[in-house]
């Protein structure tokens, strides 16, 4: 990443831990009526009456999940809440709150963190959610940040992984794909700036790629938008890891199997001719990718005409019956059986 000589840099060590937290969240606010204190006890207090309340918590290790030479901190800040809020979308619920711990190495000034805040805080902003606590520390390996969502359903309206039914439509939205190539754009991008520090990369015709991977948004429109329909998930997940992941986790969860047809994937146009230049098949890319963050949920058959033609919604398939396993349905009507081919942190390869 690269930095302005000028730009001034002021020590975390002249704050304390104390005065740290005070100067990164002096600006949030409160949004929520469930928040009844925030940020400046020994705990946070959160009030969900006659209501379900949901938890979910992520860890970003840099140089496991995010690199810096190409994100942005702001960005990360953004991106670090919205894995959450994602997780408490697809439980069918509203986030309300949230929590960030982080730990940092010496290497990043002050201004760093307000960078990394200043994303967090319009995560917050944007999603009306309360930052409501966290911790701060030192760290030997560089930058870790841990984030914890907090949400609220009735509960009725919340959905799991393990309903799903067969003859259940499955169902997701938006498109698969782009994070995953962003990230690759991105890593090309930074060999080729190891190489030429000149090289100044045009990344205009990558532009939504690109922002799928760094500024991905959760769905909360979502949830609002069944709930108008009258509809009501029979099991919802979101996509994290990539689509083959998530739907073997429903398919486990519930006890049943699936027909996912590769024909109905939705795919982008970028992520098309990307796939071309990059000579990868766009099928794995939608399948294996992850980082979409979008919702894959199951629905019954009876609501069929209630999302077909939305345009938010895509049906890529079909519950069955446990016996007759989780498949891929191809272009050439050939049967694959799904593997869990997504994202692992715990691979040796990224």
């Amino acid at each position: 990443m690269l930095e302005d000589k000028n730009t001034q840099k002021t020590s975390i060590a002249e704050l304390g831990e104390f005065g740290l937290i005070n100067h990164l969240t002096k600006y949030f606010k409160i949004q929520n009526k469930s928040t009844i204190k925030g940020i400046g006890d020994d705990c946070a207090v959160v009030s969900n009456k006659e209501e379900e309340m949901v938890v979910s918590t992520d860890l970003l290790v840099e140089g496991v999940h995010f690199d810096l030479s190409y994100m942005p901190l702001k960005h990360l800040g953004y991106k670090a809440i919205m894995v959450n809020l994602s997780d408490v979308y697809a439980m069918n619920a509203r986030a309300e709150q949230v929590t960030v711990s982080i730990a940092i190495s010496n290497r990043f000034p002050l201004e760093a963190l307000e960078e990394l805040y200043a994303g967090i805080q319009l995560a917050c902003d944007t999603y009306k959610v309360d930052l409501i606590g966290g911790d701060t520390t030192s760290s030997t390996t560089g930058m870790l940040i841990s984030a914890t969502a907090i949400g609220s359903a009735k509960k009725e309206n919340i959905v799991y992984r393990n309903g799903a039914k067969p003859t259940d439509l499955i169902v997701v939205t938006g498109d698969l794909g782009g994070a995953y190539l962003g990230l690759q754009v991105l890593e090309r991008e930074k060999e080729v700036f190891k190489v030429n520090p000149q090289n100044q990369p045009d990344l205009d015709s990558y532009s939504y790629i690109i922002e799928r991977q760094l500024k991905p948004e959760a769905r909360k429109d979502v949830i609002g938008l069944i709930d108008s329909l009258e509809v009501k998930p029979t099991s919802m997940i979101d996509i994290s890891d990539g689509l083959s992941s998530e739907i073997m986790h429903i398919c486990t969860q519930s006890k049943v199997g699936c027909n996912l047809y590769e024909e109905k994937f939705p795919l982008d146009p970028q992520v098309i001719s990307t796939c071309e230049e990059f000579d990868i098949d766009s099928t794995m890319v939608a399948l294996s990718g992850g980082e979409d963050y979008e919702l894959l949920f199951t629905v019954s058959i009876k609501d069929f005409d209630k999302i077909k033609g939305n345009p938010n919604f895509t049906i890529i398939g079909h519950i069955t019956e446990e016996n007759e396993g989780m498949n891929l349905v191809t272009r050439a009507n050939q049967q694959i059986k799904l593997k869990a081919q997504g994202w692992n942190s715990f691979h040796d390869e990224k």
